[in-house]
């Protein structure tokens, strides 16, 4: 059963914790991009975020050149940003550092 979306209340707050983290502007979406020392760096985080991606059940669409990783987190089933998305952002951003 699909996860439901937050409210654009509920995500505006969810952002406050979020530093760096975006909404689209379609509100169905959250976007970071992460810059590291170098591709090894990059790759390690990728790693983590994985793993945690893995555990919950819930992947991220990303893209990586060299040091930077772009992030976009939706939730596809839900149509838009659910408490899992945010939860993946916050365990990114631990991964990161």
């Amino acid at each position: 059963m699909p996860k439901p979306c937050l409210t654009p209340d509920e995500l505006t707050t969810a952002l406050e914790t979020l530093a760096g983290w975006a909404a689209e502007e379609n509100g169905k979406a959250i976007t970071r991009t992460f810059r590291f020392k170098g591709f090894t760096e990059a790759f390690a985080f990728m790693t983590a975020a994985a793993l945690t991606a893995e555990k919950m059940d819930h992947h991220p669409e990303w893209f990586n050149v060299y040091n930077r990783v772009e992030v976009r987190l939706t939730t596809h089933d839900s149509g838009g940003v659910t408490a899992l998305d945010i939860d993946l952002a916050k365990a990114m951003d631990k991964a990161a550092g």
